[in-house]
């Protein structure tokens, strides 16, 4: 594994089609990192969830992944990429400005809230396998990690102010109307897709090529290399465990400890200014200790951060070291997110880009909702802070795929 002399990431933004990619990601995240607070907040709050119907939504909000993952990397490789994009966004639009037409009819519903939650797991799903498919077409190879970082760092950005801002909307105008918010961002995000410039052929397909074949074929690339087999396992691991204790977060925040929706989104304002900070030293973290013992040292430090962080999830000042435990742990953790894709990427022929990203989001999102399931089945019949504690130690494990690899490499060099 070799490490990348990475340009800065303004020289990127001086490309005009990245440039409106990056804005509209940028903007788009901005309106779904008010959602991250507030359809949670819509199912607790109005429609009194229990902690298993709160799980299950979390499972919803992947389970398309789970279900759809595989082929969707097969039909992506087949379209026309921006085009995908594009379809995705207004989808995701149409179906977030059904929930605050339904709370102003009286009409909002669990069933409602869960079927808008899978339809936008479905429409994220093609989105992001497009989206990981067609930034390579976009930057040339060797700007691909300054590409990723700068993308992650804009989310990020606006991740941090979103959810904090996000609570103060909800408390002003309530959760279902300030999810109108994130349906008018994919809004703007598909306008500005729709203006780049760079041409975006249909992908050639081989005579003879069927669906089936074609997934087997990400399929076989991704899990005979050793290499991306490992980070697909980390990531899995760390996902499902994740998952497992990120479910229950705002049922404790919000249910059992009763902070305000402006305090719930504080946590993730911490997360988001820690995913930031790591984005900016992902690349000297890299150089310094090689990438591969980078990227193990990225989750071990994240995982034992974040479970340092739970006895402090307290309504009162000990809440504060929470939030900063769980923001560093975040800072971490942003080595092995960025340099991860970046590898994939790197590793992966164009034409196999689709049903490898797929592949990797099959396993990796697919873990995530039987990972909110269980979650919600522990909080339900164990307690919340013991789904907390179950994911925070799980995710310990999720290292050792990838430090198997880096220590067999490190031996054969």
């Amino acid at each position: 594994m070799t490490t990348t002399t990475l340009e800065r990431p303004p020289r990127l933004l001086r490309l005009p089609d990245f440039r409106l990619l990056w804005i509209g990601d940028t903007v788009s995240q901005a309106g779904t990192a008010v959602t991250v607070l507030a359809l949670p907040l819509v199912a607790i709050g109005p429609l009194d969830a229990s902690p298993f119907e709160a799980g299950l939504l979390v499972t919803c909000e992947y389970l398309g992944f789970l279900l759809l993952g595989l082929p969707a990397g097969a039909w992506v490789d087949r379209m026309r990429r921006r085009r995908v994009m594009i379809a995705g966004d207004l989808g995701r639009a149409a179906l977030l400005a059904t929930l605050p037409l339904a709370a102003w009819l009286d009409v909002l519903t669990l069933p409602h809230l869960y079927a808008v939650a899978f339809g936008l797991s479905v429409c994220t799903a093609f989105f992001d396998i497009a989206y990981q498919s067609h930034l390579p077409q976009l930057v040339d190879q060797d700007r691909l990690v300054d590409a990723n970082v700068a993308l992650e760092a804009s989310r990020t950005v606006t991740a941090a102010g979103g959810p904090g801002a996000g609570g103060a909307l909800v408390a002003a105008v309530t959760a279902p109307v300030a999810l109108a918010v994130d349906a008018v961002s994919f809004l703007v995000s598909a306008l500005l897709l729709s203006r780049i410039r760079r041409p975006d052929p249909r992908p050639a397909r081989a005579p003879g090529a069927r669906l089936r074949g074609e997934i087997a074929e990400g399929l076989r690339f991704v899990f005979r290399d050793r290499l991306l087999r490992a980070l697909t396992l980390t990531s899995a691991l760390s996902n499902l465990c994740g998952t497992i204790g990120a479910s229950m977060l705002l049922v404790l925040l919000a249910g059992d400890l009763g902070l305000s929706p402006f305090l719930c989104g504080l946590v993730f304002t911490a997360e988001a200014l820690g995913g930031f900070l790591g984005s900016l030293l992902t690349t000297r973290i890299a150089a310094r200790l090689g990438e591969g013992r980078a990227m193990c040292a990225s989750v071990l430090v994240s995982g034992v951060l974040w479970l340092l962080a739970l006895p402090f999830f307290q309504a009162d000042g000990r809440y504060a070291v929470a939030c900063a435990l769980q923001g560093l742990g975040w800072t971490a953790f942003m080595t092995f997110k960025i340099s991860s894709v970046s590898l994939r990427q790197r590793l992966t022929p164009a034409p196999l880009l689709g049903r490898v990203t797929a592949t990797f989001r099959f396993v990796v999102w697919g873990c995530m909702p039987l990972g909110a399931l269980a979650g919600g089945l522990i909080g339900q019949y164990a307690g919340v802070r013991a789904a907390l504690w179950t994911g925070a130690v799980g995710e310990l494990a999720a290292v050792v795929p990838l430090l198997a690899v880096v220590r067999g490499r490190r031996r054969e060099a």
